[in-house]
Formats: C-alpha cells, structure tokens, sequence
C-alpha cells in the first residue's frame, strides 16, 4: 500500500466529550469509587481507561451502595431508572447526550398532546431502551420498512415518529418513506433526529470509500454508529472492516491494495487512530493524507455541581 487517507471528521463527537469529561470530573471532585449505568459510550479502550481511574460500571441500581455517585450513560435511560435512582437517594450527574434528550423531550410533549410513536432504531440498544422507556406504552419500535407493516397503533391521528441518532442515515430515510406510505399524515421531527455528528463521519465516508481500496473503521463492535460506516462504506462498493485496537489489522486485507481509508466513530479517541496509523505503516503505508471535511464546533455544557479547582481542571485527561 502507498498511502492512506484519513476521513474527516472522525472520532469523538461533542456528546461523547460531554460524557467522558462528567465521569472524570466526578472522580476528580468526589473520589473513586464513581458509579456508571451501562458503557458511558460503547468503546473498549474508554472503559478500560475510566475502569482504571476508579469507575464501576453497572447495570442495575441495585448495585450500588447507598450514598454513591452515579452517573447515567451517553445513551439515556428509561423514565424508571431515573425515578429508581431518585428513590434510592444517590447523587447523580446524567451524561445523556443533549442530542438525546432532545428527543426525550419531544416524546414527552407529544404525549401530553396524545401523541403515539413510531421509534426507528434497533432493537436492544440502549439508547432505544431509554428513548422507548420514557412512556409506559404507545411507541412502537420498528427495525427496517418490513417492520411498518407489522405495527398495529391504538389510532393514527395522532402518530409521530422519533429516531435513534446513530443510524444510517441512508437506511433511516427509506424506512421513513415506509411509514409515510403507510401513515400518510404522520408527523415527521422537527429536526432530523440522526445527530450530526453521526450525518458527518457517513458523508465523510461517501466522499472517502470511492478514493480507497479498502476502508478501515475503528471502533467497537457494540458501537452502533461505528458499525454504520462500515456498512455505509460497504455499500458503496469499497472493502470495509471495524477494528477495536490496531491489533486486529490483518495484513491480508491490504495485499494488492494502494490506497486506505481510515475513520473512527463517535466514541472511538484519536489515540486508537494513531496506533492503527503506526501499524498501517509497518505493514507498508508511505504517507497519511488527511480528506477536506467540517470542522465541528459544537459544544455541550456540563451538569452543574462539577465545577473543579483551577489545579484539579488542568489535570483532566479527557482521554485525548
């Protein structure tokens, strides 16, 4: 191979920042250990690293002590869980990310309004657990446009439909234009539910994947959003495959091959990019050439009661 190109933009998105910042800002400020439901965001080497600095990561509430520090994961949780946490009396910071949120929000409203859904997502993630648990009945998840015709709503007048953010945006789009087949009055988002930090890696995936022989996506295999670029990349045609660390290249994928292409998803640190680089060249890369793409400036604002010590904020890694 001669050359590799890096896609842009790539890893860590504002969410993901967001998330990783409030467990390492209460570890700083309360000490470990700090208490987190589910992944904080679904990468191996995050967890791992947090692990080390003292976090505990848990399924259920009830294991963990009276008193602790918790912190609710990227991907939001069920109204449930919240009200568990509440009840339980833990001090918690929620690491949901806003874009999330936003669309908790907006299932809430809706009911009140009488409002039934329609959830795209898959089924299992935990973004779609907390979106789905944030009402007792009346949202109805469906997975693909064979789905639609499954669906049995108590009335369609009033009918809207939400997204998980970390879909293809591709596959999103033509299970939406199913729904509206069938429920032609349906309300639509307001805003296009897939975030836009999952919108840019796809597009900048469209624009690398006709460049390259073969693509290379890093991420872990629970990451939804990362394994949507590999199959966005798939689609079109390109060889694409998803590591968790540079140890899993294997250099049969780049034999006769000229050109790489390499991304990250949104909860993939650059770190893990640049040890794939240094394996790359091993096996042969000549030079890194990185693609025109957005620059992304999006920032989202912490939970008040983690503010730190001028020293103490200096020492946060933020695993960059």
């Amino acid at each position: 191979m001669s050359q590799v190109l890096l896609a842009e933009p790539r890893g860590f998105c504002a969410g993901v920042d967001r998330a990783i910042e409030i467990v390492e800002r209460a570890l700083a400020k309360f000490g470990a250990p700090i208490y987190v439901r589910h992944e904080i965001v679904h990468n191996t080497y995050v967890v791992n690293d947090l692990k080390a600095k003292g976090a505990i990561f848990i399924e259920d509430l009830a294991d963990v002590p009276p008193g602790a520090t918790l912190v609710f994961s990227a991907h939001g949780v069920p109204k449930s869980v919240e009200l568990e946490a509440e009840a339980r009396g833990f001090r918690v910071f929620n690491a949901t990310c806003p874009l999330v949120t936003k669309v908790h929000v907006e299932v809430a409203k809706l009911n009140r309004e009488g409002y039934e859904f329609i959830m795209i997502g898959h089924k299992g993630h935990p973004e779609v657990e907390g979106t789905m648990g944030q009402l007792d009945s009346g949202i109805h998840l469906v997975e693909d446009a064979a789905d639609v015709a499954r669906i049995q709503p108590a009335q369609t007048e009033r009918l809207a439909v939400v997204t998980q953010t970390t879909l293809s945006v591709d596959d999103a789009a033509e299970i939406m234009a199913a729904v509206k087949a069938r429920f032609p009055n349906v309300r639509e988002p307001k805003q296009q539910d897939i975030c836009y930090a999952t919108q840019n890696r796809q597009d900048a995936v469209k624009l690398m994947a006709p460049q390259v022989d073969v693509v290379i996506v890093v991420g872990s295999p629970t990451s939804s959003n990362s394994n949507r670029l590999r199959e966005v990349a798939h689609k079109l045609g390109t060889a694409a495959y998803m590591v968790d660390s540079a140890d899993e290249l294997k250099r049969e994928w780049f034999d006769g091959k000229t050109r790489i292409g390499l991304t990250a998803g949104a909860s993939a640190p650059e770190v893990l990019v640049q040890q794939v680089i240094e394996r790359l060249k091993r096996l042969g890369a000549l030079s890194v050439r990185k693609l025109d793409g957005i620059e992304e400036t999006v920032k989202f604002p912490l939970p008040k009661g983690l503010k730190l010590e001028d020293a103490a904020e200096v020492k946060l890694s933020h695993l960059r």
